[in-house]
């Protein structure tokens, strides 16, 4: 591996990893920010899903932009803006002002999630960008492992709040880090034929793709089951099965290193198999892994080895199929790489947070509408793969 190419893949994958950053460090403290501001479950989980709708929202601004601008103004604005909502967040009196300024610091990181996509397309193609975004995924890989921990820590130490001055912190990193070390990939040449008009038009020809609406869609059913989890993981795990807040974190870094581990598989298994084989394979299994887990719990077996086993299995085949789906999709759409991931990126996570919805209309204290969530969204991986990726 040349070294541009692992340094790519480092500054890609660190700042990609600010957004999930933001989001897994603060779960362990779910449950003690409904304790400090006097809220309601559902009110807790509305901090999360505003994040999540921000970062759908602000990337189909953020993609068209960094085709017509370049990949570097964005993602200082962005992060720009992160720093300013992780004081929000910070100081927030209570959960009204805490889910505005989660709103605000998810459009700041949903930069470092559409612009990294976009890099990846102007360098590489085909196995080569499999190869660069699996490697970015094992960079991307210190924040579902790492964060909970060290959210957990914090929490216990200094409180929640700690949690988001310490995301501040990493927002301030992650503008030293792209101002030094990473250079534009999209040079003045290929941003004069960019502009909203051509977005526009763009996102017309996106949404008319067949083959391309079902590769996003395959992804965002994907990560909405991951969504699932995670907006409901801290209550299940904390409060219905008496993990402690440490105990969680190492749980939810299982699954994390799960769904990393075999993401690294990708590129070599794609060249035996083939992408589309293994997007096939990986998704039927997938689904029914989360089908047994969900019969067991409608026959009463609501017990926490049975949850870690199934999904710690289940995950790791979800992370040979999300990086794959994204690569697929934007083989075809070089030259609107920033505005093709941008409409990807926002119905993963529009998809994400109906999923949060619905899931947290049925919450009742167990595991079974997180199982359900799951499930689900693992059926419609496998209806969409069907429908797209005929033999």
């Amino acid at each position: 591996m040349t070294t541009s190419f692992f340094r790519a893949a480092l500054i890609l994958g660190l700042l990609s990893a600010i957004g999930p950053f933001a989001i897994d460090m603060y779960l362990p403290a779910l449950p003690s920010i409904g304790q400090s501001l006097g809220a309601s479950i559902g009110a807790v989980q509305g901090s999360l899903m505003a994040f999540f709708i921000a970062l759908g929202i602000g990337q189909l601004i953020y993609g068209p932009v960094s085709d017509m601008v370049g990949r570097k103004p964005p993602l200082y604005f962005g992060l720009a803006l992160f720093a300013i909502g992780s004081v929000g967040c910070a100081l927030a009196p209570d959960i009204h002002t805490l889910i505005a300024m989660r709103f605000v610091q998810g459009l700041g990181a949903c930069a470092c999630s559409v612009v990294p996509r976009a890099v990846v397309r102007d360098l590489y193609t085909g196995h080569e960008a499999l190869r660069l975004m699996s490697t970015l995924m094992l960079v991307f890989s210190v924040s579902p492992i790492l964060a909970p921990l060290v959210g957990s820590l914090l929490i216990e130490w200094q409180g929640w709040r700690s949690a988001f001055w310490f995301m501040l912190v990493i927002g301030l990193l992650g503008l030293l880090l792209m101002a030094t070390q990473m250079r534009e990939t999209r040079p003045p040449a290929q941003r004069a034929g960019s502009s909203w008009g051509q977005a526009f038009r763009g996102y017309a020809t996106l949404l008319r793709d067949r083959h391309f609406m079902g590769l996003v869609l395959i992804g965002a059913f994907g990560i909405a089951s991951f969504f699932a989890y995670l907006a409901n993981s801290s209550f299940v795990l904390i409060d219905h099965y008496g993990l402690t807040p440490r105990q969680y974190s190492v749980v939810f870094a299982a699954n994390a290193a799960s769904f990393i581990g075999m993401s690294q598989l990708t590129a070599r298994l794609g060249r035996r198999f083939g992408l589309v084989s293994m997007v096939r394979l990986a998704t039927h299994s997938y689904a029914a892994t989360m089908a047994l887990l969900l019969t067991l719990f409608l026959l009463g077996y609501d017990q926490m080895p049975v949850l870690l086993v199934l999904l710690f299995i289940g995950y790791g085949f979800l992370g040979l199929i999300i990086p794959t789906t994204a690569i697929l999709a934007l083989e075809d759409h070089g030259p609107i790489a920033g505005t093709a991931s941008a409409l990807m990126g926002t119905l993963q996570f529009a998809t994400g947070a109906v999923v949060m919805a619905v899931v947290g209309f049925f919450v009742d204290g167990t595991g079974l509408p997180m199982v359900a969530g799951v499930a689900g969204s693992a059926g419609m991986t496998w209806l969409l793969v069907r429908g797209t990726l005929k033999r």
